[in-house]
């Protein structure tokens, strides 16, 4: 069993441990990064620090989405970042956690530098897009597909901006900084997922996805085709595969990277001395279920 986390409140337990269900951008990045970070995030639920940047990460997100709830003309950046404060309290009501980010600022000092940086963040989103032009669909979209595999994809986009002619625009906010042009197919991994999921369910290939970085003030565009979807669901697929494959073996290998620094699981990692905690799922030696199949016959 899983030592408890010192940063976890006594009184709340993590979920039971559960096979993937699903599959979402996160976890598919988490896999693709990690397979042992994957497995503790998804079957153990390894319970996880909140961090500044994650944190002011969901702030600028709930204050853009909350200025569309305001008419065109009133979408201002002084009423944007007179948003913060609110919603900066409404986190820390649904998410009592993020208030140990902070327990040790006793003068609030170190938080009113991190309300700052959000406030400028929020600034910068107006250098970008201009909210009186936009009215967006869908704001904080669940969106769910499954595959004709079974697979069942599902993500939350930011914004669905739809013209007047029926083109779809899928937008995300960063509020990182954009990455290098060698390393903006990985950054566009996300988007091309959620336009396979919007294929899917509405047979539309969306006519743009829009990442808008307002760590530098970059905007990176990407108008997919159908090929390009295709050959994301084949990805997803045989990413599926291997965790389908983990899941029933147990067999969850590191895989050191620089990120292994920013990893809450150090303490039970083999990479750092750790040990992972029992294994809570059942599990089968490789190619049993094969083996077993074919004692049963085909259906």
């Amino acid at each position: 069993m899983a030592a408890a986390n010192p940063s976890t409140p006594a009184n709340r337990t993590s979920p039971s441990p559960a096979p993937p269900s699903s599959l979402s951008p996160s976890r598919a990045s988490d896999f693709m990064q990690c397979p042992l970070l994957y497995r503790f995030r998804v079957i153990d639920k390894l319970p996880e620090k909140p961090s500044e940047a994650a944190t002011r990460g969901t702030l600028v997100h709930s204050v853009l989405e909350r200025l569309f709830d305001a008419p065109a003309t009133e979408r201002t950046a002084p009423r944007a970042k007179s948003l913060i404060p609110g919603q900066w309290d409404r986190l820390r009501e649904t998410r009592p956690e993020v208030t140990e980010l902070f327990a040790d600022d006793p003068e609030g000092e170190r938080m009113a530098r991190w309300l700052g940086e959000a406030e400028r963040l929020v600034e910068r989103w107006f250098t970008l897009e201009d909210p009186t032009r936009l009215e967006p669909a869908e704001r904080e979209l669940f969106v769910e597909a499954s595959l004709d595999s079974g697979l069942k994809l599902r993500g939350i986009i930011d914004r669905v901006d739809v013209a007047p002619t029926g083109e779809v625009r899928i937008v995300d906010y960063k509020t990182g900084k954009a990455p290098r042009p060698e390393y903006a197919e990985g950054a566009l991994f996300q988007m091309k997922f959620y336009a396979l999921v919007v294929w899917r369910l509405k047979r539309v290939v969306p006519r743009r996805l829009q990442l808008v970085y307002l760590g530098s003030g970059d905007v990176l565009t990407y108008d997919p085709v159908v090929a390009d979807l295709e050959r994301v669901e084949r990805k997803l697929l045989a990413l599926w595969e291997a965790i389908r494959l983990a899941t029933e073996t147990g067999d969850w290998r590191p895989r050191p990277t620089k990120l292994c620094g920013w990893c809450d699981h150090q303490a039970v990692c083999p990479e750092f001395g750790g040990t992972p905690p029992p294994y809570p799922l059942p599990v089968r030696a490789p190619g049993a279920a094969v083996a077993e199949q074919g004692r049963m016959g085909p259906d």
